[in-house]
Protein backbone atom coordinates (compact mmCIF):
# COMPACT_ATOMS: atom_id res chain seq x y z
CA UNK A 1 0.00 0.00 0.00
CA UNK A 2 1.25 3.55 -0.68
CA UNK A 3 3.89 5.54 1.17
CA UNK A 4 4.01 3.71 4.49
CA UNK A 5 6.70 1.05 3.91
CA UNK A 6 4.10 -1.43 2.69
CA UNK A 7 4.93 -4.10 0.15
CA UNK A 8 4.12 -3.26 -3.46
CA UNK A 9 1.47 -5.41 -5.13
CA UNK A 10 1.31 -6.12 -8.85
CA UNK A 11 -1.83 -4.18 -9.75
CA UNK A 12 -4.00 -3.07 -12.60
CA UNK A 13 -5.05 0.50 -11.86
CA UNK A 14 -8.72 1.36 -11.82
CA UNK A 15 -8.17 3.53 -14.89
CA UNK A 16 -7.54 0.43 -16.97
CA UNK A 17 -11.05 -0.81 -16.25
CA UNK A 18 -14.00 0.58 -18.18
CA UNK A 19 -16.77 2.23 -16.14
CA UNK A 20 -20.03 0.55 -17.04
CA UNK A 21 -22.70 1.73 -14.61
CA UNK A 22 -24.00 5.02 -13.28
CA UNK A 23 -22.17 5.37 -9.96
CA UNK A 24 -23.69 7.02 -6.91
CA UNK A 25 -21.63 9.20 -4.60
CA UNK A 26 -21.29 7.51 -1.21
CA UNK A 27 -22.47 9.12 2.00
CA UNK A 28 -19.39 10.45 3.73
CA UNK A 29 -18.42 9.07 7.11
CA UNK A 30 -18.56 11.04 10.31
CA UNK A 31 -15.17 11.42 12.00
CA UNK A 32 -16.43 9.84 15.20
CA UNK A 33 -17.75 6.50 13.92
CA UNK A 34 -15.22 4.94 16.26
CA UNK A 35 -17.34 2.72 18.49
CA UNK A 36 -19.72 -0.16 17.97
CA UNK A 37 -22.73 2.01 18.80
CA UNK A 38 -21.71 4.75 16.37
CA UNK A 39 -20.62 2.58 13.45
CA UNK A 40 -23.71 0.37 13.60
CA UNK A 41 -25.88 3.49 13.51
CA UNK A 42 -23.94 4.78 10.49
CA UNK A 43 -24.06 1.50 8.54
CA UNK A 44 -27.70 1.40 7.47
CA UNK A 45 -29.77 -1.07 5.50
CA UNK A 46 -30.45 1.71 3.00
CA UNK A 47 -26.75 2.26 2.45
CA UNK A 48 -26.09 -1.44 1.94
CA UNK A 49 -29.07 -1.77 -0.41
CA UNK A 50 -27.81 1.10 -2.57
CA UNK A 51 -24.68 -0.94 -3.32
CA UNK A 52 -26.72 -4.05 -4.01
CA UNK A 53 -28.95 -2.15 -6.42
CA UNK A 54 -25.83 -1.04 -8.30
CA UNK A 55 -24.58 -4.62 -8.50
CA UNK A 56 -28.00 -5.73 -9.72
CA UNK A 57 -27.87 -3.07 -12.44
CA UNK A 58 -24.50 -4.43 -13.55
CA UNK A 59 -25.87 -7.97 -13.68
CA UNK A 60 -28.91 -6.76 -15.62
CA UNK A 61 -26.64 -5.21 -18.23
CA UNK A 62 -24.13 -8.04 -18.57
CA UNK A 63 -26.03 -11.13 -17.47
CA UNK A 64 -23.83 -11.89 -14.44
CA UNK A 65 -20.83 -10.67 -12.44
CA UNK A 66 -18.65 -13.77 -12.86
CA UNK A 67 -14.85 -13.51 -12.84
CA UNK A 68 -13.33 -13.12 -16.27
CA UNK A 69 -16.47 -11.47 -17.67
CA UNK A 70 -17.46 -7.83 -18.22
CA UNK A 71 -19.91 -7.81 -15.32
CA UNK A 72 -17.13 -8.58 -12.90
CA UNK A 73 -14.94 -5.78 -14.22
CA UNK A 74 -17.90 -3.42 -13.84
CA UNK A 75 -18.33 -4.61 -10.25
CA UNK A 76 -14.66 -3.85 -9.60
CA UNK A 77 -15.14 -0.39 -11.10
CA UNK A 78 -18.08 0.26 -8.81
CA UNK A 79 -16.21 -0.70 -5.64
CA UNK A 80 -13.14 1.31 -6.68
CA UNK A 81 -15.27 4.38 -7.44
CA UNK A 82 -17.09 4.18 -4.11
CA UNK A 83 -13.86 3.79 -2.16
CA UNK A 84 -12.17 6.61 -4.05
CA UNK A 85 -15.10 8.96 -3.51
CA UNK A 86 -14.99 8.18 0.21
CA UNK A 87 -11.30 9.14 0.35
CA UNK A 88 -9.47 5.81 0.13
CA UNK A 89 -6.70 5.00 -2.32
CA UNK A 90 -7.82 1.56 -3.51
CA UNK A 91 -5.52 -0.79 -5.34
CA UNK A 92 -6.54 -3.49 -7.78
CA UNK A 93 -4.50 -6.67 -7.66
CA UNK A 94 -4.48 -8.60 -10.92
CA UNK A 95 -4.08 -12.35 -11.35
CA UNK A 96 -4.61 -14.91 -14.09
CA UNK A 97 -6.81 -17.96 -13.80
CA UNK A 98 -8.09 -20.86 -15.86
CA UNK A 99 -11.43 -19.67 -17.17
CA UNK A 100 -14.20 -22.08 -18.08
CA UNK A 101 -17.39 -20.92 -19.73
CA UNK A 102 -19.77 -23.77 -19.08
CA UNK A 103 -22.94 -24.15 -21.17
CA UNK A 104 -23.65 -27.77 -20.35
CA UNK A 105 -27.19 -29.14 -20.36
CA UNK A 106 -28.88 -32.12 -18.75
CA UNK A 107 -32.59 -32.17 -19.41
CA UNK A 108 -35.46 -34.61 -19.39
CA UNK A 109 -37.48 -33.48 -22.39
CA UNK A 110 -40.44 -35.77 -21.75
CA UNK A 111 -42.30 -36.92 -19.79
CA UNK A 112 -42.19 -34.52 -16.84
CA UNK A 113 -39.81 -31.98 -18.44
CA UNK A 114 -36.99 -31.15 -16.04
CA UNK A 115 -33.85 -29.06 -16.47
CA UNK A 116 -31.02 -29.94 -14.09
CA UNK A 117 -28.55 -27.35 -12.83
CA UNK A 118 -24.97 -27.49 -14.05
CA UNK A 119 -22.60 -27.48 -11.10
CA UNK A 120 -25.30 -28.29 -8.58
CA UNK A 121 -27.02 -31.36 -10.05
CA UNK A 122 -24.42 -32.53 -12.55
CA UNK A 123 -20.95 -31.88 -13.99
CA UNK A 124 -19.47 -32.48 -17.43
CA UNK A 125 -16.74 -35.09 -17.56
CA UNK A 126 -13.15 -33.97 -17.04
CA UNK A 127 -11.21 -36.98 -18.25
CA UNK A 128 -7.45 -36.66 -18.58
CA UNK A 129 -7.88 -37.01 -22.34
CA UNK A 130 -10.40 -34.17 -22.47
CA UNK A 131 -14.11 -33.48 -22.36
CA UNK A 132 -15.72 -34.30 -25.71
CA UNK A 133 -18.16 -31.56 -26.65
CA UNK A 134 -21.43 -32.25 -28.37
CA UNK A 135 -25.15 -32.64 -27.84
CA UNK A 136 -27.41 -35.66 -28.05
CA UNK A 137 -31.11 -36.19 -27.55
CA UNK A 138 -32.33 -39.75 -27.22
CA UNK A 139 -34.25 -42.33 -25.25
CA UNK A 140 -32.93 -43.02 -21.76
CA UNK A 141 -31.76 -46.59 -21.26
CA UNK A 142 -30.78 -47.93 -17.85
CA UNK A 143 -27.64 -50.06 -17.93
CA UNK A 144 -27.87 -52.83 -15.32
CA UNK A 145 -29.31 -50.32 -12.86
CA UNK A 146 -29.36 -50.51 -9.95
CA UNK A 147 -26.51 -52.94 -9.54
CA UNK A 148 -26.02 -54.54 -6.17
CA UNK A 149 -22.25 -54.39 -6.52
CA UNK A 150 -22.13 -51.09 -8.43
CA UNK A 151 -20.40 -52.62 -11.46
CA UNK A 152 -22.91 -51.52 -14.11
CA UNK A 153 -21.18 -50.62 -17.35
CA UNK A 154 -17.82 -52.13 -16.47
CA UNK A 155 -18.17 -54.96 -19.00
CA UNK A 156 -19.17 -54.81 -22.65
CA UNK A 157 -21.74 -57.51 -21.87
CA UNK A 158 -23.58 -55.05 -19.63
CA UNK A 159 -24.67 -53.31 -22.84
CA UNK A 160 -26.05 -56.40 -24.59
CA UNK A 161 -28.95 -55.29 -26.78
CA UNK A 162 -28.37 -51.61 -26.12
CA UNK A 163 -30.39 -49.57 -28.68
CA UNK A 164 -28.25 -47.51 -31.03
CA UNK A 165 -28.49 -43.75 -30.42
CA UNK A 166 -29.96 -44.00 -26.93
CA UNK A 167 -28.58 -42.24 -23.85
CA UNK A 168 -27.04 -44.58 -21.27
CA UNK A 169 -27.63 -44.11 -17.52
CA UNK A 170 -25.01 -46.00 -15.52
CA UNK A 171 -24.25 -46.26 -11.82
CA UNK A 172 -20.84 -45.36 -10.38
CA UNK A 173 -18.61 -48.11 -9.03
CA UNK A 174 -16.66 -51.25 -9.84
CA UNK A 175 -14.32 -49.65 -12.40
CA UNK A 176 -13.21 -46.24 -13.60
CA UNK A 177 -15.69 -43.74 -15.02
CA UNK A 178 -13.73 -43.75 -18.27
CA UNK A 179 -14.27 -47.50 -18.72
CA UNK A 180 -18.03 -47.06 -18.40
CA UNK A 181 -18.13 -44.14 -20.83
CA UNK A 182 -16.00 -45.87 -23.48
CA UNK A 183 -18.05 -49.06 -23.16
CA UNK A 184 -21.27 -47.06 -23.60
CA UNK A 185 -19.91 -45.44 -26.76
CA UNK A 186 -18.83 -48.80 -28.17
CA UNK A 187 -22.36 -50.10 -27.61
CA UNK A 188 -23.78 -47.24 -29.67
CA UNK A 189 -24.78 -44.74 -26.97
CA UNK A 190 -25.11 -41.15 -28.16
CA UNK A 191 -24.34 -39.82 -24.66
CA UNK A 192 -23.66 -41.20 -21.20
CA UNK A 193 -24.84 -40.21 -17.73
CA UNK A 194 -23.05 -41.67 -14.71
CA UNK A 195 -24.85 -41.32 -11.37
CA UNK A 196 -23.30 -41.36 -7.90
CA UNK A 197 -23.83 -44.16 -5.41
CA UNK A 198 -26.86 -44.51 -3.17
CA UNK A 199 -27.25 -41.54 -0.85
CA UNK A 200 -24.20 -39.74 -2.21
CA UNK A 201 -25.10 -36.18 -3.20
CA UNK A 202 -21.54 -35.11 -4.01
CA UNK A 203 -20.31 -34.28 -7.49
CA UNK A 204 -16.89 -35.59 -8.50
CA UNK A 205 -14.83 -35.13 -11.60
CA UNK A 206 -14.54 -38.08 -13.93
CA UNK A 207 -10.87 -38.98 -13.80
CA UNK A 208 -8.59 -41.16 -15.88
CA UNK A 209 -7.99 -41.45 -19.60
CA UNK A 210 -10.85 -42.16 -21.99
CA UNK A 211 -9.04 -42.68 -25.31
CA UNK A 212 -11.27 -42.42 -28.33
CA UNK A 213 -14.26 -41.07 -26.44
CA UNK A 214 -16.27 -38.68 -28.64
CA UNK A 215 -19.72 -38.61 -27.02
CA UNK A 216 -20.81 -36.13 -24.30
CA UNK A 217 -20.63 -37.55 -20.79
CA UNK A 218 -21.83 -36.08 -17.50
CA UNK A 219 -21.85 -37.11 -13.83
CA UNK A 220 -24.86 -36.58 -11.52
CA UNK A 221 -25.54 -36.70 -7.82
CA UNK A 222 -27.47 -39.78 -6.71
CA UNK A 223 -30.85 -38.06 -6.35
CA UNK A 224 -30.70 -36.77 -9.94
CA UNK A 225 -29.81 -40.23 -11.23
CA UNK A 226 -32.71 -41.73 -9.31
CA UNK A 227 -35.06 -39.09 -10.70
CA UNK A 228 -33.98 -39.97 -14.22
CA UNK A 229 -34.12 -43.70 -13.52
CA UNK A 230 -37.74 -43.32 -12.44
CA UNK A 231 -38.65 -42.60 -16.08
CA UNK A 232 -36.89 -45.24 -18.21
CA UNK A 233 -37.71 -44.63 -21.84
CA UNK A 234 -37.87 -40.88 -21.27
CA UNK A 235 -36.39 -38.54 -23.86
CA UNK A 236 -33.34 -36.75 -22.50
CA UNK A 237 -30.83 -34.25 -23.80
CA UNK A 238 -27.16 -34.18 -22.80
CA UNK A 239 -24.96 -31.30 -23.96
CA UNK A 240 -21.30 -30.66 -23.18
CA UNK A 241 -20.29 -27.18 -24.32
CA UNK A 242 -17.55 -25.07 -22.75
CA UNK A 243 -14.67 -22.69 -23.40
CA UNK A 244 -11.33 -23.04 -21.63
CA UNK A 245 -8.73 -20.28 -21.67
CA UNK A 246 -6.61 -18.07 -19.43
CA UNK A 247 -8.25 -14.84 -18.29
CA UNK A 248 -7.57 -12.08 -15.78
CA UNK A 249 -9.46 -11.38 -12.56
CA UNK A 250 -8.94 -8.77 -9.84
CA UNK A 251 -8.90 -8.27 -6.09
CA UNK A 252 -9.72 -4.81 -4.73
CA UNK A 253 -7.84 -3.70 -1.60
CA UNK A 254 -8.08 -0.53 0.49
CA UNK A 255 -6.95 0.35 3.97
CA UNK A 256 -7.17 3.00 6.62
CA UNK A 257 -4.61 5.81 6.59
CA UNK A 258 -4.02 5.43 10.32
CA UNK A 259 -3.15 2.37 12.37
CA UNK A 260 -0.38 -0.03 13.29
CA UNK A 261 0.76 -1.78 10.11
CA UNK A 262 2.40 -4.53 12.16
CA UNK A 263 -0.99 -5.48 13.60
CA UNK A 264 -3.29 -5.26 10.58
CA UNK A 265 -6.91 -6.35 10.76
CA UNK A 266 -8.23 -7.70 7.47
CA UNK A 267 -11.88 -8.05 6.44
CA UNK A 268 -12.95 -9.52 3.12
CA UNK A 269 -15.82 -10.66 0.93
CA UNK A 270 -15.85 -12.17 -2.54
CA UNK A 271 -17.17 -9.84 -5.24
CA UNK A 272 -17.79 -12.31 -8.06
CA UNK A 273 -20.99 -14.19 -8.85
CA UNK A 274 -21.41 -17.54 -10.54
CA UNK A 275 -21.88 -17.54 -14.29
CA UNK A 276 -25.37 -16.63 -15.49
CA UNK A 277 -26.48 -15.26 -12.13
CA UNK A 278 -26.43 -11.78 -10.52
CA UNK A 279 -25.03 -13.10 -7.22
CA UNK A 280 -26.83 -10.62 -4.98
CA UNK A 281 -26.93 -12.75 -1.84
CA UNK A 282 -23.87 -14.74 -2.95
CA UNK A 283 -22.02 -12.56 -2.46
CA UNK A 284 -23.27 -9.09 -3.11
CA UNK A 285 -24.58 -9.12 0.46
CA UNK A 286 -21.17 -9.52 2.08
CA UNK A 287 -19.48 -7.22 -0.44
CA UNK A 288 -22.05 -4.45 0.06
CA UNK A 289 -21.96 -4.60 3.86
CA UNK A 290 -18.16 -4.50 3.82
CA UNK A 291 -18.15 -1.58 1.39
CA UNK A 292 -20.57 0.45 3.49
CA UNK A 293 -18.52 -0.32 6.60
CA UNK A 294 -15.36 0.88 4.88
CA UNK A 295 -17.08 4.08 3.72
CA UNK A 296 -18.42 4.84 7.19
CA UNK A 297 -15.00 4.16 8.80
CA UNK A 298 -12.94 6.34 6.48
CA UNK A 299 -12.45 9.17 8.97
CA UNK A 300 -11.89 6.88 11.94
CA UNK A 301 -8.31 6.74 13.23
CA UNK A 302 -7.97 3.19 14.54
CA UNK A 303 -5.13 1.80 16.62
CA UNK A 304 -4.62 -1.00 14.09
CA UNK A 305 -4.52 -0.71 10.33
CA UNK A 306 -7.72 -2.06 8.80
CA UNK A 307 -7.38 -3.55 5.32
CA UNK A 308 -10.56 -4.25 3.37
CA UNK A 309 -10.57 -6.78 0.52
CA UNK A 310 -13.01 -7.73 -2.23
CA UNK A 311 -11.90 -11.03 -3.73
CA UNK A 312 -12.15 -12.19 -7.31
CA UNK A 313 -12.82 -15.71 -8.62
CA UNK A 314 -13.98 -17.18 -5.31
CA UNK A 315 -16.56 -19.13 -7.26
CA UNK A 316 -13.72 -20.67 -9.29
CA UNK A 317 -12.08 -22.06 -6.15
CA UNK A 318 -11.06 -19.21 -3.78
CA UNK A 319 -8.57 -18.07 -6.40
CA UNK A 320 -8.40 -14.39 -5.48
CA UNK A 321 -7.74 -14.92 -1.79
CA UNK A 322 -5.35 -17.77 -2.57
CA UNK A 323 -3.38 -15.48 -4.88
CA UNK A 324 -3.26 -12.73 -2.28
CA UNK A 325 -2.02 -15.01 0.50
CA UNK A 326 0.50 -16.73 -1.78
CA UNK A 327 2.01 -13.35 -2.66
CA UNK A 328 2.56 -12.42 1.02
CA UNK A 329 6.07 -12.64 2.41
CA UNK A 330 6.51 -14.23 5.83
CA UNK A 331 6.72 -10.75 7.36
CA UNK A 332 3.58 -9.62 5.53
CA UNK A 333 1.65 -12.63 6.81
CA UNK A 334 2.96 -12.10 10.35
CA UNK A 335 1.65 -8.53 10.26
CA UNK A 336 -1.94 -9.72 9.78
CA UNK A 337 -3.50 -10.08 13.23
CA UNK A 338 -6.70 -11.71 11.99
CA UNK A 339 -9.02 -12.08 9.03
CA UNK A 340 -12.82 -11.63 8.99
CA UNK A 341 -14.87 -13.17 6.18
CA UNK A 342 -18.39 -12.30 5.08
CA UNK A 343 -19.93 -14.60 2.47
CA UNK A 344 -23.74 -14.65 2.17
CA UNK A 345 -25.22 -12.63 5.04
CA UNK A 346 -28.77 -12.01 3.81
CA UNK A 347 -30.15 -15.43 2.86
CA UNK A 348 -33.94 -15.30 2.36
CA UNK A 349 -34.60 -18.34 4.61
CA UNK A 350 -31.68 -17.51 6.86
CA UNK A 351 -30.07 -18.75 10.01
CA UNK A 352 -27.39 -16.65 11.71
CA UNK A 353 -24.21 -18.68 11.61
CA UNK A 354 -20.86 -17.79 13.14
CA UNK A 355 -17.79 -19.70 11.98
CA UNK A 356 -17.05 -22.24 14.71
CA UNK A 357 -13.68 -20.88 15.79
CA UNK A 358 -13.50 -22.97 18.97
CA UNK A 359 -14.62 -26.13 17.14
CA UNK A 360 -17.28 -26.71 19.78
CA UNK A 361 -19.35 -28.54 17.16
CA UNK A 362 -16.42 -30.84 16.34
CA UNK A 363 -16.61 -30.37 12.58
CA UNK A 364 -12.94 -29.48 12.00
CA UNK A 365 -9.89 -31.71 12.28
CA UNK A 366 -7.52 -31.14 15.19
CA UNK A 367 -5.04 -28.37 14.40
CA UNK A 368 -7.09 -27.08 11.47
CA UNK A 369 -8.23 -23.86 13.18
CA UNK A 370 -5.54 -21.32 14.21
CA UNK A 371 -5.40 -20.11 17.79
CA UNK A 372 -7.27 -16.86 18.27
CA UNK A 373 -10.17 -17.90 16.05
CA UNK A 374 -12.25 -18.83 19.11
CA UNK A 375 -11.92 -15.29 20.42
CA UNK A 376 -13.13 -13.91 17.07
CA UNK A 377 -16.18 -16.16 17.38
CA UNK A 378 -16.72 -14.74 20.88
CA UNK A 379 -16.93 -11.19 19.52
CA UNK A 380 -19.75 -12.09 17.14
CA UNK A 381 -21.55 -14.10 19.81
CA UNK A 382 -21.37 -11.22 22.27
CA UNK A 383 -22.63 -8.80 19.64
CA UNK A 384 -25.66 -10.93 18.77
CA UNK A 385 -26.35 -11.39 22.47
CA UNK A 386 -26.14 -7.65 23.09
CA UNK A 387 -28.90 -6.97 20.54
CA UNK A 388 -31.04 -9.97 21.46
CA UNK A 389 -30.51 -11.90 18.23
CA UNK A 390 -30.18 -15.72 18.04
CA UNK A 391 -27.12 -17.36 16.55
CA UNK A 392 -25.45 -20.73 16.14
CA UNK A 393 -22.22 -22.34 14.99
CA UNK A 394 -21.57 -22.90 11.32
CA UNK A 395 -18.85 -25.17 9.91
CA UNK A 396 -15.37 -23.71 9.82
CA UNK A 397 -14.34 -25.94 6.94
CA UNK A 398 -12.33 -23.67 4.63
CA UNK A 399 -15.20 -23.40 2.14
CA UNK A 400 -14.86 -19.62 1.65
CA UNK A 401 -12.06 -17.05 1.40
CA UNK A 402 -10.87 -17.48 4.98
CA UNK A 403 -9.47 -20.86 3.89
CA UNK A 404 -6.14 -19.56 2.52
CA UNK A 405 -5.64 -17.42 5.66
CA UNK A 406 -6.13 -20.19 8.20
CA UNK A 407 -3.91 -22.40 6.04
CA UNK A 408 -0.97 -20.15 6.94
CA UNK A 409 -1.95 -19.83 10.60
CA UNK A 410 -3.83 -16.51 10.56
CA UNK A 411 -6.80 -16.51 12.99
CA UNK A 412 -10.12 -16.02 11.23
CA UNK A 413 -13.84 -15.79 11.73
CA UNK A 414 -16.97 -14.51 10.10
CA UNK A 415 -20.64 -14.90 9.31
CA UNK A 416 -22.80 -17.08 7.07
CA UNK A 417 -26.59 -17.23 6.72
CA UNK A 418 -26.91 -20.41 4.68
CA UNK A 419 -26.82 -21.71 1.11
CA UNK A 420 -28.18 -24.96 -0.35
CA UNK A 421 -28.68 -26.88 2.91
CA UNK A 422 -32.22 -27.38 4.21
CA UNK A 423 -33.54 -25.44 7.16
CA UNK A 424 -34.56 -27.62 10.09
CA UNK A 425 -37.78 -27.35 12.03
CA UNK A 426 -35.76 -26.30 15.07
CA UNK A 427 -34.12 -23.48 13.11
CA UNK A 428 -37.46 -22.33 11.72
CA UNK A 429 -38.76 -22.10 15.29
CA UNK A 430 -35.83 -19.86 16.24
CA UNK A 431 -35.39 -17.69 13.15
CA UNK A 432 -38.73 -17.95 11.37
CA UNK A 433 -38.85 -18.93 7.72
CA UNK A 434 -39.71 -22.32 6.28
CA UNK A 435 -38.39 -25.68 7.38
CA UNK A 436 -37.47 -28.27 4.79
CA UNK A 437 -36.32 -25.87 2.07
CA UNK A 438 -32.86 -24.39 1.51
CA UNK A 439 -31.64 -21.36 3.40
CA UNK A 440 -31.17 -19.84 -0.05
CA UNK A 441 -33.42 -21.53 -2.62
CA UNK A 442 -31.76 -19.42 -5.34
CA UNK A 443 -28.20 -20.37 -4.41
CA UNK A 444 -26.02 -20.26 -7.56
CA UNK A 445 -29.03 -19.60 -9.75
CA UNK A 446 -30.32 -16.78 -11.93
CA UNK A 447 -32.95 -15.94 -9.30
CA UNK A 448 -30.27 -14.81 -6.81
CA UNK A 449 -31.32 -11.23 -7.47
CA UNK A 450 -32.25 -8.14 -5.48
CA UNK A 451 -35.42 -9.86 -4.27
CA UNK A 452 -33.50 -12.87 -2.95
CA UNK A 453 -32.72 -11.34 0.45
CA UNK A 454 -34.16 -11.18 3.93
CA UNK A 455 -34.06 -7.52 4.97
CA UNK A 456 -33.88 -8.28 8.68
CA UNK A 457 -30.97 -10.70 8.31
CA UNK A 458 -29.11 -8.30 6.03
CA UNK A 459 -29.66 -5.37 8.41
CA UNK A 460 -28.58 -7.30 11.50
CA UNK A 461 -25.56 -8.85 9.85
CA UNK A 462 -24.35 -5.67 8.16
CA UNK A 463 -24.23 -4.19 11.67
CA UNK A 464 -22.43 -7.30 12.93
CA UNK A 465 -19.83 -6.82 10.17
CA UNK A 466 -19.30 -3.20 11.21
CA UNK A 467 -19.24 -4.05 14.93
CA UNK A 468 -16.55 -6.70 14.55
CA UNK A 469 -14.39 -4.60 12.25
CA UNK A 470 -14.41 -1.55 14.52
CA UNK A 471 -13.86 -3.69 17.63
CA UNK A 472 -10.69 -5.24 16.27
CA UNK A 473 -9.62 -1.98 14.65
CA UNK A 474 -8.99 -0.70 18.15
CA UNK A 475 -7.96 -3.84 20.03
CA UNK A 476 -6.90 -7.35 19.00
CA UNK A 477 -5.51 -8.33 22.40
CA UNK A 478 -8.10 -11.06 22.96
CA UNK A 479 -6.96 -12.71 19.73
CA UNK A 480 -3.19 -12.25 19.66
CA UNK A 481 -2.22 -10.52 22.90
CA UNK A 482 -1.23 -7.28 21.15
CA UNK A 483 -2.49 -4.39 23.27
CA UNK A 484 -3.17 -1.00 21.77
CA UNK A 485 -2.27 2.26 23.52
CA UNK A 486 -4.80 4.79 24.75
CA UNK A 487 -8.57 4.62 24.94
CA UNK A 488 -10.03 1.70 23.05
CA UNK A 489 -13.17 3.53 21.85
CA UNK A 490 -15.42 0.69 22.85
CA UNK A 491 -13.01 -2.14 22.10
CA UNK A 492 -11.83 -3.42 25.47
CA UNK A 493 -9.05 -5.69 26.59
CA UNK A 494 -10.85 -9.00 26.57
CA UNK A 495 -13.98 -10.64 25.30
CA UNK A 496 -15.25 -10.81 28.90
CA UNK A 497 -16.06 -7.10 28.63
CA UNK A 498 -17.84 -7.41 25.29
CA UNK A 499 -21.37 -6.85 26.55
CA UNK A 500 -20.39 -3.54 28.15
CA UNK A 501 -18.44 -2.56 25.07
CA UNK A 502 -21.38 -3.10 22.74
CA UNK A 503 -23.67 -1.15 25.05
CA UNK A 504 -21.55 2.01 24.79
Amino acid sequence: MPSRNRRTWAIATAATLTATVALATPAYAAPNNNSVKKITKAVTLEGVMSHLEALQSIADEYGDRAAGRPGYEASVDYVVQQLTAAGYTPEVQQFEFDYFDENNVLQRVSPNPTSYIDGDDFLRNRFDTGSPEGTATGTLTLVDLPSANNTSGCEATDFAGFPQGNVALIQRGGCGFAVKAVNAQAAGAAAVIIMNNAGDESLVNMIGEAPGLTIPAVFTKNSVGLDLAATPGATVTVTVDYDAETRVAYNVLAETAAGNDANTVMAGAHLDSVQDGPGINDNGSGSAALLETAIQMKKVKPNNTVRFAWWGAEEEGLLGSEHYVAELSEDDAADIALYLNFDMIGSPNYFQGIYDGDNSSGTAEEGFIPEGSAQIEDVFEQYYTSIGEPFEDTDFSGRSDYGPFIAVGIPAGGLFTGAEELKSAEQAAVYGGTAGIPFDPCYHQACDDIDNLDAHALDVNADAVAAAVVTFAFDTSAVNGVRSPGKSHGAGKSTDAMKDRFAE
